[in-house]
């Protein structure tokens, strides 16, 4: 069976032969560990790195422009960009349309030549930029991270989309169109382009603790472009793959009802005892692995230990699990080294 079956079987629950596995090396990572170490973990895990092809001497990633320090970007909406680590995605330091006053004369970009991180030849460049670190198996396309609930705070600032809603703007709904005329415009461009057949939408929802925004809000002014958009990419016969971090619970049921196929949220924020009881063997998981306390601060054996739960309770021999491993600056790489060891052991754990 080759990936793509095999993924395809993951998300319509059957019977695949193993669970996609996925760990990600965020650019960062380079300037911080030593190459070859990084690069001894990859040649050791062919599982998890099939395509590896060791390089001589340092690795010096090409990085994007909205993730190089010092260097504050302006995006295709206007929004200036800036990090303070090169190969991590910055922060908006400026807001193009923080005053209203502002939105008369403002021109949205053009779907057709830019995507939401700057310009595109779809003819040429449609088939390269997907999803950067996940379902090569299959044509996809990403309409990119930040496309509607995130890019009004781009674009307005946090406190000020919140004052909106509850103010009930009708220009905040002029915007949202905009939004979702420019995001429709990528969907079809990765349809028509690319052949897609995963599409992906990516914006975080929560918090630490509970969404960003109301459940009232969110049905109001965000789940209607959700399921118009989503709705396309079902009717063109793609898996429509969401990725949110943070808690979601509040927010499940109004996300899932907007047609979502594989959802992909976070463990412990959200509790994989939760997770299993709402969502296990009722919609395909693609579950982010611990980055913030197991993975940066436990033990190797813990790290075994979790990977090993969440298979158990998440995982079943019909399918409908996934899983994801981002790798940033500060994990130890004992703790890396393990995560590799049992994603590539428990991937067979139901065949």
């Amino acid at each position: 069976m080759d990936a793509r079956e095999n993924l395809l079987r993951v998300v319509r629950f059957e019977r695949p032969e193993y669970i996609p596995m996925t760990f990600h090396i965020n650019d960062a990572c380079w300037a911080y560990y030593s190459s070859d170490a990084l690069q001894d973990l990859m040649e050791s895990h062919p599982f998890l790195f099939p395509d590896f092809r060791r390089r001589n001497g340092p690795v010096a990633p090409d990085y994007p422009p909205y993730a190089r320090a010092g260097e504050p970007y302006t995006d295709p909406w206007g929004c200036v960009w800036e990090t303070a680590m090169s190969g991590l995605m910055g922060a908006v330091v400026k807001h193009p349309l923080e005053n209203w006053d502002d939105f008369e004369s403002y021109c949205p970009p053009d779907p057709d030549q830019t995507t939401h991180w700057g310009p595109i030849n779809w003819e040429v460049q449609a088939e390269n930029i997907g999803p950067a670190i996940s379902q090569k198996c299959i044509p996809n396309g990403e309409i990119g991270h930040n496309h509607t609930w995130l890019k009004l705070i781009d674009m307005r600032g946090y406190q000020n989309v919140l004052v909106d809603m509850m103010d009930r703007e009708t220009r905040l709904l002029q915007l949202l169109g905009m939004l979702e005329d420019f995001n429709a415009g990528l969907v079809r461009n990765y349809i028509k382009y690319a052949n897609a057949a995963w599409m992906g939408f990516a914006e975080d929802l929560g918090m630490q603790h509970g969404p960003m925004l109301s459940p009232q809000n969110f049905r109001a002014y965000i789940q209607p472009s959700y399921r118009r958009l989503m709705q396309m990419a079902h009717q063109a016969g793609c898996i429509v793959h969401v990725h949110a971090d943070g808690d979601l619970r509040l927010l499940m049921d109004d996300l899932l009802d907007c047609g979502v196929d594989v959802i992909n949220l976070q463990d412990l924020v959200n509790g994989i005892e939760w997770i299993a009881e709402r969502l296990a063997g009722k919609v395909c998981i693609d579950l982010d692995i611990d980055r913030q306390s197991i993975t940066p601060y436990g033990t190797p054996a813990q790290v075994d230990a979790l990977v090993r739960e969440t298979v158990e309770k998440l995982g079943s021999r019909q399918g409908g699990l996934m899983m994801i491993y981002g790798l940033y600056p500060g994990v130890p790489l004992e703790n890396a080294k393990a995560l590799m060891d049992a994603m590539e052991s428990y991937a067979t754990y139901y065949s």
